[in-house]
């Protein structure tokens, strides 16, 4: 089988993520890193042991051949170097947000359709088996009809007011940060589940800081939003609530996502991703484990250990990555990843909430 020849660009906390996970899919090597300061990524890529490096995304594109570039920079880079690797040919795996607009989005899927190449973006806890495990139970009606669903995912890593990030400037991290940062998340997971697409939404945004100091204790002020509250209906009417917030104390990664049936409820904890909650009327509520004998469909073939060895953020990483790549060797393979297409209809839905905020009235995602 042919090893794929993997490059990264952006060597920070969530490009090491990526250079771990891809490790651990067989037939994959990472041969190149790249970083804007070129001395950085040749003292990661010692660390690594990837053989090239480069501070210059052009530099990477003609001197090595690539099969893959996972591109894990700012968003505000996320369009032009997406733009530069697709128009060379190369297969992309971008983090989200696809880019800071959806006209740049748009675009991007238009490149990706005319190159025919196969282009996603990391949503990995779609990839999670218990949340694909929801999935079957709420596509084969188990629960019965779904008529309501809520999502959180509540941090605190943005509280204080000396809590200072790239994505506080909206230069770097958009006009709106935690809609579009953690809410995409949500939107994401939820239409993963329900097979269904997000119509229309009303939201409100909230700033708790309307300036920070940045790390030089330089006062800064803030544009974008720390949490923010929006009602969602789908194309099958369906309707719920996600609530999203980077200033709520205690919450460090808490993702938490209910769906509502006329014959069950099920309930997901993203900080305890092995366990599946189910409620029921006239018996007792349940609570499953990760483990295949548990699970159905699809959701089997992502449990690799037996019942009590814990699947969690790291294996829903993999799960993604590794779909990707599968469609990209195999043309008949499922692929479940949240290809570009979806991830423009996803920056759509935050330009409506951004939209809704401003009016106060329902927006209509277009």
């Amino acid at each position: 089988m042919k090893k794929l020849q993997v490059g990264i660009i952006g060597a920070g906390f969530i490009g090491r993520q990526h250079i771990e996970a891809i490790r651990r899919i067989p037939n994959t090597e990472v041969v190149v890193l790249c970083e804007h300061d070129g001395t950085l990524a040749r003292k990661i890529a010692d660390e690594y042991g990837i053989a090239h490096s480069f501070g210059d995304v052009d530099a990477m594109i003609a001197d090595v051949k690539l099969d893959v570039v996972h591109n894990c920079t700012p968003s505000n880079m996320h369009y032009g170097i997406n733009k530069k690797l697709l128009n060379a040919g190369i297969h992309l795996y971008c983090e989200k947000p696809l880019t800071l607009t959806s006209e740049e989005s748009e675009e991007l899927v238009e490149l990706v359709t005319a190159k025919g190449l196969k282009a996603a973006v990391n949503f990995n806890y779609r990839h999670n088996a218990m949340v694909e495990e929801m999935k079957e139970r709420i596509v084969s009606k188990e629960i019965g009809d779904v008529w309501y669903l809520s999502a959180e995912y509540l941090q605190d890593w943005l509280l204080k007011e000396t809590d200072f990030d790239w994505r506080v400037e909206t230069e770097f991290g958009g006009n709106t940060r935690a809609i579009a940062d953690i809410g995409s998340h949500c939107f994401d997971t939820i239409q993963y589940m329900l097979d269904d697409q997000i119509t229309a939404v009303r939201a409100k945004r909230y700033t708790l800081h309307p300036t920070r100091k940045n790390h030089a204790g330089v006062e800064v002020v803030v544009e974008n939003e720390d949490a923010a509250l929006v009602q969602i209906r789908m194309a099958s009417g369906v309707e719920g609530v996600v609530r999203v917030s980077q200033v709520s104390a205690g919450k460090k990664n808490d993702l938490n996502v209910i769906v509502e049936g006329t014959k069950q409820a099920l309930e997901w904890h993203q900080e305890k991703p092995d366990r599946l909650w189910t409620g029921h009327q006239d018996v007792g509520n349940t609570e499953i484990f990760a483990d295949a004998k548990y699970l159905s469909g699809r959701a089997k073939d992502k449990i690799k250990l037996p019942n009590g060895h814990a699947v969690g953020w790291a294996d829903a990483f993999t799960n993604g990555i590794n779909s990707f790549y599968q469609s990209i060797l195999n043309a008949d393979a499922h692929a479940d990843y949240t290809d570009f297409e979806q991830a423009h209809h996803i920056m759509k839905v935050i330009d409506a909430c951004v939209e809704s905020d401003e009016t106060g009235d329902w927006v209509e995602v277009k």
